[in-house]
């Protein structure tokens, strides 16, 4: 790579113990708030300054704030991170270096490099159907204005959290997605984030999926890194599910020890709807996820489930939050830890439930596995419930591999680290079995299974992750 910390904008040298963390970004965006503006989609700016007063007012959440009390963004923040606020081309062709080795998955592949969207004029690929719609965000408020207003920060603007304030002020770009009226996919979109620099970097991108009413669509996020620095991204993606939609969404993190990782996920259903939310950690530095879905209408339904496999000293924190605003509506999560050495994990599940929404049906479920007394896992369920005619539970558990099971294995001849494979695999089962996508769910198969392994857990072919 040719670029360098003269060619992107960067904080200030920093003595991280005096400091306070937020001054010197405050600095920055004060001092390139035009050079912001113009390099930034149209849509995005104008709540730009909103955003940025009220991150000012938050500051970057620290565990003293409740919902942040099991993530601890304090030290990767006080890295001086480059950003890419010109919008400088990064001398990379992610068609070439990322081939996706997922047999038989032909989805609509798009590339995000850092922040910045690769268009699709750079690979060749399925048409799409008419009035489909995948594109960078900047240049759909060019050219679809009145639709991404009609959308854009309609779910981020209504939440008190500084790490999305924070990417109010300083996103500028991201994917567009948008699948009109009765359109039915008959392929998934796949988006790959790749995270590449040769200086510690900082990206920050707002998403915008539309899957309007009839319509369906599956869209996997995979996210990736590129070369040895300390990467830091912090992206927020707003879905909305019309009436009698079908949308699934997956996430894949594969990424470097390096690397921190705030995503926020945020989906409002319609009446009718169908939502499936997997997320799925295999390898990661620090990684948070904040995923809150408003069911808006009646007799919706939901599914969130997530699986997250550590080691050595990753992180691994997922905040849900699913709000049944209306009568007659049915959700299920499930949420998977398995963590080793000295891994941490955290969950914290909100189930919430309106005053009329009456015959809900609402069920959480986290269970966890310690390898060894080293790694450590907090779960914090929560049903908050205002209706009286519904059917609600939650329920959390953490334990070591069922020794039972691991004699009956050994006495048929099982070695005990396939056998210790066999059993953790065998507790992942049920996340995996919610993936929808035959051919992505074979492959993740083989992915768990390197891991729970101790292998690299990439895809073969692959020549980024």
């Amino acid at each position: 790579m040719t670029n360098s910390k003269t060619d992107i904008q960067t904080t200030t040298s920093r003595k991280k113990e005096a400091v306070v963390l937020e001054q010197p970004y405050i600095e920055l965006y004060e001092q390139n708030e035009e050079t912001i503006h113009i390099h930034s989609a149209s849509a995005l700016n104008h709540g730009r300054r909103k955003a940025f007063e009220k991150f000012k007012e938050l500051g970057f959440p620290t565990p003293r704030v409740e919902i942040y009390k099991y993530t601890d963004l304090r030290e990767p923040l006080g890295v001086d991170y480059g950003l890419n606020i010109k919008r400088m081309n990064f001398p990379v062709n992610p068609y070439n270096v990322f081939k996706c080795d997922v047999p038989g998955i032909s989805a609509y592949l798009y590339f995000v490099v850092n922040d910045a969207f690769y268009p699709m004029e750079n690979r060749k690929s399925h048409p799409l159907p008419e009035g489909v719609i995948i594109i960078s965000l900047r240049k759909a408020s060019e050219d679809y204005p009145e639709l991404v207003e009609k959308y854009i920060s309609k779910l981020a603007e209504k939440h008190v959290d500084g790490m999305i304030a924070f990417n109010g002020a300083f996103a500028q770009d991201g994917f567009f997605i948008y699948v009109p009226k009765n359109v039915v996919l008959d392929r998934p979109i796949q988006i790959v984030n790749i995270m590449r620099s040769d200086v510690d970097f900082m990206a920050n991108s707002h998403n915008l999926v539309i899957v309007e009413q009839g319509a369906k669509a599956q869209v996997l996020v995979c996210d990736h890194t590129v070369d040895d620095v300390r990467f830091f991204s912090n992206r927020v993606t707003e879905v909305f599910v019309g009436e009698n939609a079908f949308y699934e969404h997956y996430k894949l993190e594969n990424v470097s020890r390096k690397t921190t990782e705030v995503s926020t996920l945020l989906i409002a259903q319609e009446q009718n709807s169908n939502v499936l939310g997997n997320i799925l950690t295999l390898h990661n530095g620090i990684t948070r996820n904040n995923i809150e879905i408003d069911l808006d209408g009646e007799n919706c339904e939901t599914y969130l489930t997530g699986m997250t496999l550590s080691d050595g000293r990753q992180v691994v924190d997922n905040y849900t939050s699913i709000l049944h605003n209306q009568p007659n509506s049915h959700s299920n999560e499930k949420f998977k830890y398995i963590l080793d050495e000295e891994s941490k994990g955290g969950f914290t599940g909100r189930l919430f439930v309106a005053k009329d929404a009456q015959k809900t049906l609402a069920y959480q479920n986290n269970k966890n596995i310690l390898l060894n007394h080293t790694a450590k896992m907090r779960t914090k369920p929560q049903l908050e419930i205002y209706a009286d005619d519904v059917k609600c539970s939650h329920g959390a558990t953490i334990g070591q591999l069922d020794e039972k099971a691991m004699f009956y294995m050994r006495q048929r001849g099982i070695s005990e680290k396939e056998a210790r494979m066999l059993l953790m695999y065998a507790f992942t089962a049920d996340v995996i079995d919610n993936i929808r996508i035959d051919a992505l769910k074979d492959r993740i198969k083989i992915l768990v299974e390197k891991r729970l392994r101790g292998e690299l857990s990439k895809c073969e072919g692959c020549s980024i992750c």
